[in-house]
């Protein structure tokens, strides 16, 4: 019997070894675009084309693209530099420009989506008649759609509206998106019935059992979905590209794919400078997010 033990200890120690050692490998495998690009943007332009000169020239001179045998994949520069952050945040200011247009669409579309979402999934969890169930159905329907199924109505209506190579045709669409209500109509289900019928009979207006009773418990909720939603249309593509044509309003998501095919070091850095935002936005969110996901809304029983 004891060595049977003994012998169950050994595998469970051997499997937890094992699944360790995938866990590292996984977030090796995950990490090593970032990482490399992260440590790229310090190199300086005669290294990275010693690097990734045979791999880029192809791409540059519009023929098919072939890696090189050469291509060297670097993680330590030989020489650190700064002079891809000072070509993209001082000399050309055209790297700042595409950063503050992603910042001036993403920002309206999380903020006024959030309005709209916590006010809408109110309506749907505190008064459920089959009318709604029908309009919450359409929801999870526009949902699970993908948005390239939509992007050509969008385009028709914003032509209509003359709203086409406006930012305008962007956010207004974005701030209804089904995504936000869907979620936080789920979570603000959850509460129990007791907490307003107590704060009914407190005197309690419909604004305050939503500011004072909803909104706290969800608090954990709303933050992880507009993580969600910021990260989604901070990395957004088709929208730019298909709605505005006026390249000075493009964002610098559209604008990657676009230096990538010029000077590779200025990429590395201006991938860099993208990934900012997102990065600061987890590290300040991952409790609200972690807790989002697991509570789904926070109400812990």
């Amino acid at each position: 019997m004891k060595l049977k033990r003994l012998t169950l200890r050994h595998k469970r120690r051997v499997f937890n070894c094992m699944i360790l050692v995938f866990i590292f490998l996984a977030a090796l495998v995950f990490l090593m675009p970032t990482v490399l690009t992260i440590a790229n943007s310090f190199m300086t332009s005669k290294e990275i084309t010693s690097n990734y000169g045979a791999m880029f020239k192809n791409m540059i001179s519009g023929k098919k693209d072939i890696i090189s045998e050469n291509v060297n994949l670097k993680f330590i520069p030989d020489k650190v530099t700064f002079a891809q952050y000072k070509a993209v945040l001082i000399q050309n200011s055209d790297y700042l420009m595409k950063f503050w247009n992603s910042v001036i669409l993403t920002v309206p579309i999380t903020v006024f989506q959030m309005l709209v979402a916590i006010l809408t999934s109110y309506g749907f969890s505190r008064y459920p008649n089959k009318f709604k169930s029908i309009i919450f159905f359409a929801y999870i329907i526009l949902m699970i759609m993908p948005y390239q199924v939509t992007l050509v109505p969008n385009f028709l209506v914003a032509d209509k509206f003359n709203m086409l190579d406006t930012r305008k045709a962007i956010i207004l669409p974005a701030i209804f998106s089904p995504f936000s209500i869907f979620l936080l109509t789920k979570v603000m289900r959850r509460i129990p019935v007791s907490y307003v019928e107590a704060a009914k009979l407190d005197g309690a207006s419909e604004l305050k059992i939503l500011t004072k009773i909803y909104v706290p418990l969800c608090k954990g909720a709303i933050v992880s979905i507009s993580m969600l939603v910021f990260i989604d249309y901070w990395n957004m593509v088709e929208q730019p590209i298909v709605l505005m044509k006026n390249n000075n309003l493009h964002p610098l998501s559209v604008f990657l794919s676009e230096i990538n095919t010029g000077d590779i070091g200025l990429a590395f850095a201006v991938g860099t400078v993208y990934m900012i935002p997102t990065v600061l936005m987890f590290l300040y969110g991952e409790d609200y997010l972690v807790e989002g996901i697991s509570y789904s809304g926070g109400i812990k029983g």
